[in-house]
């Protein structure tokens, strides 16, 4: 057998599959604590908005029930402020994002760097929901009032029965226009046929 003089490194015995896995998760408890102070980062600072916004949540009234206030827990915790709404950081973990589930999409409200100034809108966010039930609450009896006449006016007439007696009254006044304008043709048919003799008549005469 002849010697190509290449030389074949040898496997290194001290590595193997269990040191790969230490070090696998070793890289992952890295990753998951920094996880985990962003966590705690972006709750504490959702904590100290939501203690900068306690007044505002007292002077809600009792009866709405509508309001959450509260810190969620999760990957990204969430200063809850309705059903639709909620305050969460940035990726920068500085910026405050108030923002607002819609129809069309998620809405920005609020975003500043400025926990007072998102506040500010959470306050008159709440301000506005508060002012919009008291409109309703008091809107309730002359909606219903009006309703009840309009049920009124139904039963008295039905809506099918003055839509047939429309067209019935239309249809009337159709047949008058054209019994009209058939007789007015009809003359001048006439007039026109026996115009010879009324010509001799009247010169008889």
């Amino acid at each position: 057998m002849k010697d190509t003089g290449e030389k074949i490194t040898p496997i290194d015995p001290s590595r193997n599959l269990s040191d790969a896995i230490r070090d696998v998760k070793n890289a992952f408890a890295d990753r998951d604590d920094v996880v985990v102070d962003l966590r705690e980062a972006h709750r504490m600072r959702l904590e100290l908005l939501a203690a900068e916004l306690a007044p505002v949540f007292a002077d809600v009234p009792a009866d709405m029930d509508n309001f959450d206030f509260a810190v969620s827990s999760g990957l990204q915790p969430r200063l809850w402020i309705d059903a639709v709404s909620h305050v969460a950081m940035g990726r920068d973990r500085r910026t405050y994002r108030f923002l607002r589930d819609t129809r069309i999409g998620r809405v920005v409200l609020a975003e500043s760097t400025d926990m007072k100034i998102v506040a500010d809108q959470v306050t008159r966010y709440v301000a506005e929901r508060v002012v919009e039930r008291q409109r309703m609450m008091e809107g309730g009896v002359e909606h219903a009032a009006s309703g009840m006449a309009r049920v009124a006016v139904a039963e008295a007439e039905p809506p099918l029965r003055a839509a047939q007696r429309g067209k019935a009254g239309s249809a009337f006044l159709s047949g008058l226009g054209l019994i009209f304008a058939g007789a007015l043709v009809g003359l001048a048919v006439s007039i026109v046929l026996f115009w010879d003799r009324l010509v001799a008549m009247k010169i008889s005469f």
